[in-house]
C-alpha cells in the first residue's frame, strides 16, 4: 500500500510527532506540502492531510496545496490536526477541509484529532496550555487509529 501523509508542522512539531506515529503503522512518508508534487498523490492508495490548528484553521500552506490539487478520482484520504483546543461548533474547519479534499476527488474516510501544546498569543502568557502533549498516549491512540485505518483501507469487499 503507498501512502503519503501531507503534513504541515510549525511551532512546537506537535503535528509532525503524530504524523510520523501514523506514518510507522501505515508504512508512509511524511512530506510538506512544498516538498511533494500534486501529482504524485495519484499513485496513493492513502493520503493523509494534516497541520495544526492556527486561528481555527489549517495552516494556510496546507489549504492552498489542497486547492492547487487537480480534481479527478484521487483514492482515500483522512484528515489528521493537533490543537489546544477541541474544534468549537461554531467554526467547523474539519467539514471545511473534507469538503475541499472531497472535491478534488479523494473519499475521505475519517479524521484524528490529537491535542498539542499550545502557545498562540494569549495562552502564551500563561506559559500554554496542554503542555506534554502530544504524550506517549496521545501518540498511541494515533498508532492505533492507523491500525484501524489501514485495516479498514486493505479489507477486500
Amino acid at each position: 500500500m503507498k501512502v503519503i501523509l501531507v503534513c504541515k508542522s510549525v511551532s512546537h512539531g506537535n503535528t509532525q510527532r503524530v504524523a510520523e506515529a501514523m506514518s510507522q503503522v501505515l508504512g508512509g512518508r511524511v512530506v510538506a506540502p512544498a516538498d511533494i508534487d500534486p501529482a504524485e498523490l495519484a499513485d496513493c492508495d492513502l493520503v493523509g492531510f494534516g497541520s495544526g490548528i492556527y486561528n481555527m484553521d489549517f495552516h494556510p500552506e496546507l489549504r492552498r496545496f489542497i486547492a492547487s490539487l487537480p480534481a479527478g478520482h484521487q483514492g482515500t484520504a483522512f484528515v489528521f490536526r493537533t490543537s489546544g483546543f477541541p474544534e468549537p461548533p461554531f467554526r467547523r474547519y474539519v467539514t471545511t477541509l473534507t469538503r475541499n479534499i472531497e472535491k478534488k476527488g479523494f473519499d475521505v474516510v475519517d479524521a484524528f484529532d490529537c491535542r498539542g501544546f499550545d502557545t498562540w498569543l494569549p495562552l502564551r502568557l500563561v506559559g500554554g496550555i496542554r503542555q506534554g502533549h502530544p504524550d506517549a498516549t496521545d501518540l498511541t491512540a494515533a498508532r492505533a487509529f492507523a491500525e484501524n485505518l489501514r485495516a479498514r483501507t486493505t479489507a477486500t469487499p
